[in-house]
């Protein structure tokens, strides 16, 4: 998407929220004008006796008849013109009061996208490098496992630079095309595996649909959710244990769930996990036995993947919650509105 696009979208997203509060101001102004000019009516109703029109004036006095019907007619006009100025002034100032945050939002976006794409390119060489310097080295030298880690280190970065590029896109347009569940399911599984199999974790799917659902979501999209979620199994799970990606349908949503088997979300709130940049103390995750260890405990978590899959399902018009933790484990699930499954499609 180019930058005059993005400005677009930020520009739209500003405007829409000065409307939204321009319209609460203009309620809560029209709701007092409305109190305050009925008051004062009904004040007026008040005043105006029937027994003292018959009444003569005194020697310099004067009397004023005010008809009723002319009253409420007037007090009407003013109400209706003190509202629409109310709403017209509440406009203009809470667009000139959003405009500093549309500009800080847009001087963000563009220096996180520009700083991603800047790394990009450095850490991929860097990777490279290493795994070149990797393969030359015997399997008894013992710069092994530190390069080892290093081109571990490294691929973390790369995929902290490519979460940050997805995190700085502008929300976009519903897809046109539906994307299949279970191909995506079974894309994301299959390249998490390479994660998986060295710490002896089995990620599984289960399904129980006779047909492939299908939902209004980008297929890199619903993949990268389902990545992110395996992702952070992965990374909270004992070895030897087992991840359940899990797919099943219910009335017009489609519900996708992430199961281990590790200890249960510790030393946070469950409903934080999915906020940017929220994540448990390193002490908190697994019991640390040498049994059970944790596939995080040599993963970096930074807390940006799962905000990444809220954001994502989000826009997709579905969600993403924890469905249960514990002890035994924890379930994510990733509800997303299903399409209907046309024939031959």
């Amino acid at each position: 998407m180019t930058r005059r696009a993005e400005n677009d979208v930020d520009a739209t997203a500003v405007r829409r929220a000065s409307r939204v509060v321009g319209l609460q101001i203009t309620i809560a102004s029209g709701a007092l004008v409305i109190a305050a000019i009925g008051v004062a009516f009904f004040f007026v109703l008040d005043q105006l006796r029937p027994a003292e029109l018959a009444e003569k004036p005194r020697p310099g006095e004067h009397k004023i008849y005010i008809d009723t019907t002319e009253a409420m007619v007037a007090f009407v006009v003013v109400g209706v013109l003190a509202v629409a100025v109310a709403g017209l002034a509440s406009l203009i100032i809470t667009r000139r009061a959003v405009e500093p945050l549309g500009r800080a939002l847009r001087m963000q976006r563009t220096f996180v996208q520009d700083a991603s794409h800047e790394l990009r390119t450095p850490l991929a060489v860097l990777d490279a490098r290493l795994q070149i310097l990797q393969r030359a080295l015997a399997a008894d030298d013992p710069s092994s496992p530190i390069v080892a880690e290093l081109r571990t280190d490294t691929r973390a970065l790369i995929d902290i630079v490519n979460d940050l590029l997805l995190a700085a896109e502008p929300v976009q347009d519903a897809p046109a095309g539906p994307t299949r569940v279970l191909a995506a399911v079974g894309r994301a599984v299959d390249a998490m595996r390479v994660l998986a199999e060295p710490h002896g974790i089995l990620v599984q799917v289960d399904s129980d649909t006779e047909q492939d659902p299908q939902v209004a979501m980008p297929a890199a999209s619903l993949q990268r959710c389902i990545t992110a979620l395996v992702d952070n199994a992965i990374a909270h799970s004992p070895d030897g244990s087992t991840i359940t990606v899990a797919v099943r349908v219910q009335g017009r949503t489609v519900l996708l769930t992430v199961t281990d088997q590790g200890g249960g979300i510790q030393g946070i709130d469950p409903r934080r996990i999915f906020d940017r940049f929220a994540r448990a103390p390193r002490t908190a995750t697994g019991d640390g036995g040498a049994a059970s260890r944790s596939a995080s405990s040599t993963r970096p978590s930074f807390g940006i993947g799962l905000a990444l899959v809220r954001d994502l399902a989000a826009r997709a018009g579905g969600s993403v919650d924890v469905a249960a933790t514990g002890g035994d484990g924890t379930v994510l699930r990733l509800s997303l509105p299903s399409l209907p499954i046309r024939s031959g499609s």
